[in-house]
């Protein structure tokens, strides 16, 4: 069966949920220092290639993205341009030989401003959903854009969310609200890790 043309849902100014998985699911970031290398070569590409991140969450072995993107030729370009560097560094420090990725990334369109802050909800809480969970709170966990919104931390590669500072008058009146948003629990979540495949 051929595969879909992404053109069809990627148009200019267009909103996306991205995921990229290891092949085979293996591990892909491995050490702090593999986080930190594609969170600058996603700096590198953002202004280039004119893609915003209003979420993310880097996992040991995938990661997502909720990424808006000014041209409907940016997205590829963006992707493709993160995902050989991130191949081209990894190769390089753990002599590797083969393909790092399973495959070309997955991508959903959000068209609907209901799904952006329910994307970055289920993005966010990666860390709690895993099969050992890896944090217990997402305050612990470094590698996602939760600490930018629920605490206030600078993150360089984050530009915020739209319906973000809908959530209240002041700073500490949004962050609140954000914490019990992204910690109530959807049912829907296993689904749509079982349609990822994460």
């Amino acid at each position: 069966m051929p595969r879909k043309d992404r053109r069809e849902t990627v148009c200019d100014g267009s909103i996306h949920h991205i995921t990229q998985r290891g092949l085979d699911r293996s591990q892909v970031f491995k050490v702090d220092e593999d986080y930190l290398s594609l969170k600058a070569m996603i700096r590198r590409y953002l202004e280039r290639v004119k893609v915003r991140i209003y979420n993310y969450c880097i996992m040991p072995n995938h990661l997502h993205l909720l990424l808006f993107t000014e041209t409907a030729s940016g997205l590829s370009r963006f992707m493709q341009a993160v995902s050989l560097s991130y191949s081209a560094y990894y190769r390089k420090r753990y002599k590797y030989a083969g393909y790092l990725w399973q495959g070309r990334f997955k991508s959903v369109h959000i068209d609907n401003d209901s799904y952006l802050l329910e994307c970055a909800r289920y993005i966010e809480r990666n860390p709690l959903r895993t099969k050992r969970r890896m944090v217990d709170d997402l305050s612990q966990y470094r590698w996602s854009s939760y600490n930018f919104y629920a605490n206030g931390q600078t993150d360089d590669i984050i530009t915020v969310n739209p319906l973000y500072n809908n959530l209240g008058q002041t700073a500490q009146d949004r962050r609140v609200k954000y914490k019990e948003y992204i910690m109530t629990p959807r049912p829907y979540e296993k689904i749509l890790d079982d349609v990822f495949k994460i």
